[in-house]
């Protein structure tokens, strides 16, 4: 497993969560390509209310539960990596907002990694 402490980057893509790519979740294509570049993580978070560029309001409510709800995928990694990254989101991300900022790493562990544990195939977990 990768260590990562200390300073690293995080990047923040907020889309909409029924943005597409190749008629498949964005989010969903985000993350797998993170994944395959080898970067430490990713975490999609559905937000219940928001707005962006296009100033129209997005929100879970009863009235409104078929609106293009606010999606966040933060992903965190060295900055060398997750500047790397970023040619990808800029071919991906059409609509939306893309952040960088500063952040410092204090633990990054899976679970296991203290004892040692594996799963059934061997493999550690992050």
């Amino acid at each position: 497993m990768m260590r990562l402490t200390g300073d690293a980057l995080r990047v923040t893509v907020f889309i909409g969560e029924h943005d597409t790519w190749h008629h498949k979740p964005l989010y969903s294509e985000i993350v797998h390509r993170a994944h395959a570049a080898g970067l430490a993580g990713a975490s999609v978070f559905r937000g219940i209310e928001g707005f962006g560029a296009s100033s129209r309001i997005h929100t879970s409510r009863l009235l409104s539960l078929s609106e293009d709800l606010p999606v966040a995928i933060v992903i965190v990694d060295t900055e060398e990596r997750v500047r790397a990254f970023l040619p990808q989101l800029d071919e991906l991300v059409t609509e939306g907002l893309v952040v960088l900022d500063g952040c410092e790493v204090i633990r990054y562990a899976g679970r296991g990694e203290e004892s040692g544990e594996s799963d059934a195939h061997g493999k550690r977990s992050l």
